[in-house]
């Protein structure tokens, strides 16, 4: 059975997943859904409709799984409890102070449709939330940190480029070194904002702009550098291009721990990543799961789950056999 994908976006997250589709031979892609004019959006995927997101109700015959790519701010808030209304869904809501409330609305609307929606899918939350939790699990008298970085941080970026005199900007959130080191070192630091992660801003400024009112607006600015040592060079919309134009991100999921009945051996738990494209890893992530829902929602399940409430054996197309024989 081929799993009919449903992409609602078609900004960096949902080329991703098209790609990601391309490489998942038990799905096909049925249509993209923008709120752009169709007929002005090229896709790449031979024989796939373009459609208005208002058409999307009226195929939900057609679509087994959508897959939401628009951001957590505005628009997934409103559109995932929409779409479950018709759909299972999948979508990477990241704002983790409002994943109850978020789980909240989906689940109610999943439940009454009959549909399974899965929130909160990607890297964190998602990968490093399942690994926070399988770690905490096996050592429960420890220490989480958590590192992101090297990586674009397209929050951060946006922020510097709304400074006036800014034309455009990339900036970097990099793990100190020295902390990693004493992390893992199972020494157990207590480290702060600070001590944990960098930032480093790429910045082209408008002709005749005040350069050094801008660095002191981004060095200040509450809630996104003014915890930071932060590093600004300014530079040519050439040089943006040339040396700045992916998406590369990654981190670091560390737990450690101690066992025994004294506690007299040390433990170091470590998951990480290295990604060349943010959106592109996290949309592979989210069709994975659409694999996951759309099984669930076979079974006869219904309503909202994350990452840890699916079993991993749901994310493979892989049968159970061989998974067994190869993987375990």
């Amino acid at each position: 059975m081929t799993i009919r994908i449903g992409i609602l976006g078609y900004g960096n997250l949902g080329k991703g997943v098209e790609c990601a589709i391309r490489h998942n031979p038990d799905m096909e892609l049925a249509a993209v859904f923008t709120r752009r004019d169709p007929e002005s959006l090229k896709i790449l995927t031979e024989g796939a409709k373009v459609c208005s997101v208002a058409d999307a109700p009226a195929m939900k015959d057609e679509i087994d799984v959508m897959i939401l790519c628009g951001g957590s701010a505005t628009d997934l808030p409103r559109q995932t409890p929409e779409m479950a209304k018709y759909f299972h869904v999948i979508d990477s809501f990241d704002t983790h102070a409002r994943i109850p409330e978020h789980y909240a609305a989906v689940d109610a609307a999943a439940g009454e449709s009959g549909h399974v929606g899965i929130i909160s899918v990607g890297w964190d939350p998602g990968m490093f939330s399942l690994n926070r939790l399988y770690a905490n699990a096996i050592l429960p008298g420890g220490h989480d940190y958590t590192f992101w970085g090297k990586g674009v941080s397209q929050g951060h970026s946006d922020a510097i480029r709304r400074i006036e005199g800014v034309k455009d900007a990339r900036q970097y959130t990099i793990p100190v070194d020295s902390a990693l080191e004493a992390v893992r070192s199972g020494s157990n630091p207590e480290l702060t904002t600070r001590q944990k992660h960098t930032r480093e801003c790429f910045v082209v400024a408008e002709e005749g702009a005040d350069l050094a009112r801008i660095e002191k607006e981004i060095v200040t600015m509450p809630n996104y550098f003014a915890d930071y040592d932060t590093t600004v060079h300014f530079i040519s919309e050439e040089e943006l291009k040339r040396d700045h134009a992916g998406i590369p991100h990654g981190g670091f999921v560390i737990r450690t721990g101690t066992t025994g009945w004294n506690d007299e051996n040390s433990h170091v738990i470590e998951y990480s990543l290295k990604l060349d494209s943010n959106p592109e890893f996290t949309s592979s992530v989210l069709a994975a799961y659409a694999r996951a829902a759309y099984r669930l929602g076979q079974e006869g399940q219904s309503g909202c789950r994350t990452v840890f409430d699916i079993a991993p054996a749901y994310l493979s197309a892989v049968d159970g056999a061989e998974l067994r024989k190869h993987l375990l």
